[in-house]
């Protein structure tokens, strides 16, 4: 449950700025973001992979680029599910995506990974009498 607390606040936060650069992204409220937030990264775990897998061939054809195509709309249906996030066209999806994306990025990249338990283990050499 924490990892997923963890990713709507810095999606949060990258929507929040995204709607502050942007004038085709806007956010009406406080509540508008949260809601915001936990619905598009709900979107981007349930809904993107399924639109990923279904459009794989045309992704593959277009050396990757119709991928922003696919973050453009899982970004469109997140507003069109919540009211008070309004993106103007579905240009501004794909940018608002990707703009999500690399805020997202950068914010998640600050965070500390947990520090792994690592076990070192010596070799013994036993030699037979």
């Amino acid at each position: 449950m924490q990892p997923f607390l963890v990713r709507c606040f810095t999606t949060a936060l990258s929507l929040g700025v995204v709607s502050w650069v942007l004038p085709g992204v806007t956010i009406t409220s406080i509540p508008a973001l949260l809601v915001g937030a936990v619905v598009l990264a709900l979107v981007n775990t349930i809904v993107k992979p399924i639109l990923v897998l279904l459009t794989l061939p045309l992704t593959f054809m277009t050396v990757g680029v119709f991928y922003f195509v696919v973050n453009g709309a899982a970004f469109s249906i997140a507003a069109w599910l919540v009211p008070g996030f309004i993106v103007s066209s579905f240009w501004w999806a794909i940018l608002g995506a990707g703009l999500v994306g690399f805020v997202s990025m950068l914010v998640g990249g600050s965070r500390r990974p947990p520090k792994s338990k690592r076990v070192d283990v010596d070799i013994i050499d036993v030699h037979p009498s």
